[in-house]
């Protein structure tokens, strides 16, 4: 008792035997599983901009003030009527947000969308990739699956990513087709002109799709971290298959080494990553396909540890977070409070 009491007054976090964490610096007491409060900065919130399920590539709009506990905004209907695809959006250098889509993965073209206020949309631009000049893809085929968006703020350079297979798909074999996608990319500093063929932004020669990029900036050497899907199927001589892994790198273009082990299960993807409003946490969001409900994991860094979040269980005093059910593919970011009211008066419920 006397060396509790001493660790206690150090103000070290002592785990007792019955799972009680006693943090010294703030006096507070949770035990592992007991009830959370999330922090809630009054000046942040967040944004997902996501499909459903029922109307597939059609945007609609969540918001969350803690990033944990979401809402449909607008009734649950759409928020654009020009609006196609897997929603991901970038903040560029000039402070307008572009939004990224096309019509389907047999579209030629990838499409832009502009907004001053996450509000209104309004058509920027098309790109046609030629998929014929991939260095070191000599026979891909005509597909752009789920084109995504970074802005790069150290070069004032957009990043444009996407997945192109290379073997069409069979009654016998449907997964080759899946097996054979890779990550292409090009960069661009308006999203009006491209002067380079695409590329592989991987070297390894394995399946990806759905990949993300964000900035390293708590590794305390800069740098990227890529965020894919191993699009493989899952097997006991590929266990990682159809899960949502990372690989980080030096330089926005790598190279990038094999990614590290499984962020989710297995039949997860389109991840999409937030920082939570204290700071002190990653959280990154996945589906389980078709559909079927949203993933989170949680870490401190990039570099983890990661853990997963117990979540849309139907057990609300088991749920760390909450989404309405149904929503697909989309993209999360941070906004402000004031860009949170303003979206919720522009959508309101009926």
């Amino acid at each position: 008792m006397r060396l509790v009491r001493s660790i206690v007054r150090s103000g070290v976090p002592l785990v007792l035997a019955l799972g009680t964490i006693i943090s010294g610096g703030v006096g507070a007491q949770v035990a592992p599983g007991g009830p959370v409060t999330p922090y809630v900065d009054p000046a942040k919130a967040y944004l997902f901009l996501h499909m459903t399920k029922e109307r597939y590539g059609v945007l609609f709009y969540s918001v969350s003030l803690d990033g944990l506990h979401w809402r449909q905004v607008n009734s649950g209907k759409p928020v654009s009527a020009d609006y196609h695809g897997h929603a991901s959006v970038a903040r560029g250098g000039d402070g307008r947000y572009y939004l990224v889509g096309n019509k389907g993965d047999e579209d030629p073209l990838i499409r832009f969308w502009v907004s001053d206020d996450l509000v209104r949309w309004v058509p920027y631009g098309t790109y046609q990739p030629d998929l014929k000049t991939v260095l070191g893809y000599p026979h891909p085929l005509q597909r752009i699956g789920a084109p995504k968006l970074f802005f790069d703020k150290p070069s004032g350079t957009f990043l444009l990513t996407w997945h192109t297979p290379s073997l069409e798909g069979s009654k016998e074999d449907p997964e080759r087709y899946w097996g054979s996608q890779r990550t292409l990319y090009v960069q661009s500093k308006d999203l009006k002109t491209f002067a380079a063929p695409p590329r592989r932004l991987f070297a390894w020669d394995m399946a990806t799709i759905d990949t993300i990029i964000q900035p390293n900036d708590d590794s305390g050497k800069g740098g990227y971290c890529a965020i894919i899907k191993d699009e493989r199927y899952p097997s006991y001589e590929w266990t990682t298959g159809k899960t949502v892994r990372m690989s980080c790198a030096a330089k926005l273009l790598g190279p990038y080494p094999l990614p590290g082990p499984p962020l989710s299960p297995n039949f997860r993807e389109a991840p999409t990553l937030i920082r939570a409003s204290n700071s002190k946490d990653w959280m990154l969001y996945y589906e389980q396909y078709a559909g079927t409900s949203y993933g989170l994991s949680m870490a401190p860094k990039l570099s983890g540890p990661w853990f997963q979040v117990s979540g849309n269980s139907g057990v609300p005093e088991w749920n760390r977070y909450e989404m309405p059910a149904g929503l697909r593919h989309g993209s999360m970011i941070g906004i402000s409070r004031t860009q949170y009211d303003a979206i919720v008066a522009a959508f309101p419920d009926k």
